[in-house]
């Protein structure tokens, strides 16, 4: 599946001259990022036999059990992190087939980050942090305190913390709903500060938020792009609009990139207003940066990760990995009560990357949803490890961890 060059060369196109953003633009020369061949491979997994499609040359292993893993962080010693929906934070040290519960708390400690000598751990009111040694098996719930608090609240109540290039610590953070009227931005109140990307600010024995990207409903996964150091996100859509629009979003974050939501909605075309939203759009439409990349509407797109020099295959280096959750949405109106078959199937998808820019998306790792409709797992955050294999978790149906490996 490409879904496909031809728009990619349209967002483009539209980003540099359809709202006069004022910009030199050139669309990328297509010089032949080759296209990944898949084939059937069976693996068994909790006693059951299961069928998925994955590169040529890998091998797909089901390596354990966790409790509602998300999003997964490798320390620098090679330990693998893993968020969760239980209220747990796991560590699984080599070979990663044995989870053990680092600190159990609640407020869904959804993902985690590391500074010298602490551990950073987002849940949904506040990024907390805590001593930490590389090794180290266990922290006490006392030793985690609030480093910044976050809004709250209900709706969607994922927090994914990470450590930029630059040393900085940031936070993604969705709107409450579809249409809530909520901006990252200082002109809303701080509990309405949703929908984006936060920096956060530290001086002295004081931190808080400042505004980095906003605009977006639910950029739950985003990572840096090794060779250049900007950053990517992927971004879950609405739903009120039907089942094929708007598509998700791959989208490029700058500081102070707006990217429309919940006032701005992208057709695959064009920018249109989305009238859910009553309020005046805190910026204007001429200001919206399209995405670079889109997946299928209802996909769910969660964790996000690039694959560095060295890991994997050549071809594959410097692209994203994005997982697709696969939403609850079916044909025709997008609703709950359609047919199972039609929902958008969970898979694992590649962003392909020539010169720094997003080319095209490919199928990596297919195969999670049964032809009635049924799914026997569903990927939600992905890491690169220190082998240079591909790790991925599955929070429902089957909870766990997975890992991707080259053998040929």
């Amino acid at each position: 599946m490409n879904h496909n060059s031809l728009q990619y060369r349209a967002i483009r196109l539209f980003r540099c001259v359809g709202f006069a953003l004022l910009l030199p633009c050139a669309l990328p020369v297509q010089a032949g990022t080759q296209a990944l061949a898949n084939e059937k491979q069976k693996l068994t997994v909790e006693g059951k036999s299961r069928s998925v499609r994955v590169p040529k040359g890998y091998l797909l292993e089901w390596l354990g059990g966790m409790d509602g893993p998300r999003m997964l962080t490798f320390a620098a010693n090679g330990d693998l992190f893993a968020g969760s929906r239980s209220g747990r934070v796991y560590r699984l040290p080599p070979p990663y087939t044995k989870a053990e519960v680092l600190v159990e708390l609640g407020d869904y400690p959804h993902s985690v980050a590391f500074r010298p000598g602490e551990i950073l751990i987002a849940r949904t009111h506040g990024v907390y942090r805590a001593p930490y040694s590389e090794g180290q098996s266990r922290i006490a719930r006392d030793d985690v305190s609030l480093l910044a608090a976050l809004p709250g609240g209900a709706g969607h109540d994922s927090r994914t913390v990470g450590v930029g290039p630059d040393g900085r610590v940031y936070v993604s953070l969705g709107i409450k709903y579809n249409c809530s009227d909520q901006f990252v931005g200082v002109s809303y109140p701080p509990d309405d500060q949703r929908g984006g990307v936060m920096v956060l600010r530290e001086r002295d024995d004081e931190a808080d938020w400042v505004p980095y990207a906003s605009g977006l409903r639910n950029p739950v996964g985003f990572a840096w792009q090794p060779d250049t150091g900007v950053m990517f996100a992927g971004n879950n859509g609405p739903d009120h609009l039907g089942y094929d629009l708007p598509p998700e979003y791959f989208s490029r974050l700058d500081a102070g990139s707006f990217h429309g939501m919940p006032w701005f909605q992208y057709d695959g075309k064009q920018l249109q207003r989305d009238d859910c939203v009553e309020s005046t759009p805190p910026r204007p439409i001429n200001e919206v940066m399209p995405p670079v990349a889109t997946f299928p509407s209802r996909n769910a797109p969660l964790g996000v990760t690039f694959v560095p020099k060295g890991a994997m295959e050549v071809q594959l280096e410097l692209d994203a990995v994005v997982a697709l959750h696969g939403s609850w949405g079916t044909k025709p109106g997008g609703g709950f009560i359609g047919r199972s078959s039609t929902r958008r199937p969970p898979k694992l998808v590649v962003v392909r990357f020539q010169d720094g820019q997003a080319v095209r998306v490919d199928d990596l790792v297919t195969g999670f949803q049964l032809p009635d409709g049924k799914r026997w797992a569903r990927p939600a955050g992905v890491a690169v490890g220190p082998d240079g294999a591909l790790y991925f978790s599955s929070d429902s149906e089957t909870n766990g961890l997975f890992r991707l490996k080259r053998v040929r």
